[in-house]
């Protein structure tokens, strides 16, 4: 069996490693035009604050891959031939294929702004975009990202490490405010106010304006406000990175049309990752699962159908983690940044606003739906074994302690929390 691969990232990485373990005599090869060898890309940002060097950032050596017999292709894939089962480079040479696996993952969002493609302006995805933003960014004074996200608040804090003015354009009223409930939101958006990133609120971008040699020398906001910047972080989110794409018979809408089993529209092609859309998500779940475990977990889901056994893929329990600036941040289950009719929500935030906690829980029985730990690192395992379960947040709030990652230090946490809660009983101020 003959098994190509696009993507060298976590999902496309992973899957090769699964099939290696179930298949031994399987040709295994690995496409990707960014690097040879995989590397993480969380640690992106870690490179350019002088934290790390990019060999560092590389889980396995070199000779895993001959060892293993992951054969590695550095090459672009320009187009796919789904008859004749070939792929073609950009550098004009092919590979012929039996099973076919897209997990080319995502590429940073455009909207047509006017200047957007100025020099100076850039999104950060990919090992090339970090090679660019080392040149936009020597020898400038200050930068405006656009957009309020994960992405936008990892370009701050690497621009902010270099002394770089930084202002950020975020449209909605708190800084991912789409994502988190307002107290939350406040809280951080607060946290980095105070490292000295200019947080615009209910801004947006309306143009980035030009000098005279195609250099982006400012932008234009839909306020009439008009900031001058030497760069322009485009953060605004990613999409699935499918452009080679555009012309083929292969069904797509934001990513590419996957069954529970990975299955596309075309027998033997196969999509996860970034790239990939469920074209029948369960309720709750999103259509494209852009996370760096849910990547890791598909394509484990992926080799054992690849390799004979047929398995429709489960994610489990929504998990996601997060770091801003110095400030840690978890969340399980479905917490939404507004709770509905059949929910109630507990929220208690330490005076300091380091430290926050919110439980939503049921109306009905009391059961638990979603936690967020804001500045608490607590036991994933235990967590999501509440939520499975549906303990209530009375057993919960009781129960804290079992869950604290650092007890020695959490002790204070949880006594407050548990008065708070109480309090919040007595005097009936549960959302």
């Amino acid at each position: 069996m003959n098994i190509v691969i696009i993507g060298n990232g976590i999902t496309g990485i992973t899957c090769a490693r699964n099939v290696r373990k179930l298949d031994s005599n399987a040709s295994i090869t690995v496409i990707s035009g960014e690097t040879e060898h995989f590397f993480s890309r969380t640690a992106l940002m870690y490179i350019y604050m002088g934290h790390m060097k990019f060999e560092h950032t590389k889980p396995y050596e070199d000779w895993f891959w001959e060892k293993n017999r992951i054969n590695l292709i550095k090459a672009y894939v320009k187009t796919l031939n789904s008859k004749d089962k070939t792929l073609h480079f950009d550098n004009g040479e092919s590979i012929a294929y039996d099973k076919l696996i897209i997990a080319c993952g995502s590429a940073p969002n455009k909207f047509g702004w006017p200047g957007e493609n100025l020099h100076g302006v850039q999104g950060l995805y990919s090992i090339q975009d970090l090679e660019q933003m080392e040149r936009n960014t020597k020898n400038i004074s200050s930068a405006v990202i656009i957009g309020g996200g994960l992405i936008g608040i990892e370009m701050a804090e690497m621009l902010h490490s270099r002394k770089i003015e930084v202002k950020m354009l975020v449209r909605e009223n708190f800084y991912w405010g789409n994502i988190l409930p307002r107290e939350e939101a406040q809280l951080i958006g607060k946290h980095i106010s105070a490292h000295g990133i200019d947080l615009q609120l209910n801004t947006e971008l309306k143009e980035i304006i030009s000098d005279d040699q195609n250099r982006v020398k400012g932008v234009l906001t839909n306020k009439g406000e008009q900031f001058e910047c030497q760069f322009v972080g485009l953060t605004a989110g990613v999409k699935p990175n499918i452009g080679f794409l555009e012309k083929h018979e292969l069904e797509t809408e934001r990513g590419i049309l996957i069954n529970e089993y990975f299955e596309t529209s075309i027998p033997h092609i196969y999509a996860a990752g970034d790239c990939a859309q469920f074209r029948n998500p369960k309720p709750g779940e999103p259509a494209v699962e852009q996370l760096w475990y849910t990547g890791k977990m598909q394509a484990e889901t992926l080799a054992r159908t690849i390799c004979g056994d047929k398995t429709a893929y489960n994610r489990g329990i929504w998990f996601n983690s997060a770091k801003f600036f110095d400030l840690e941040y978890q969340t399980y289950g479905q917490v939404l940044p507004e709770i509905n009719d059949q929910q109630k929500s507990f929220y208690w935030e330490h005076p300091n606003g380091k430290h926050a906690f919110r439980a939503n829980y049921s109306s009905k029985d009391d059961s638990i739906s979603g936690f967020n730990f804001i500045g608490i690192r607590f036991r994933q395992i235990i967590a999501e074994e509440w939520i499975r379960e549906h303990k209530t947040i009375g057993f919960v709030i009781q129960n804290l302690k079992k869950g604290w990652f650092d007890p020695e230090f959490s002790k204070a946490f949880y006594n407050d929390i548990s008065h708070s809660y109480l309090q919040s009983l007595k005097s009936g101020n549960e959302e």
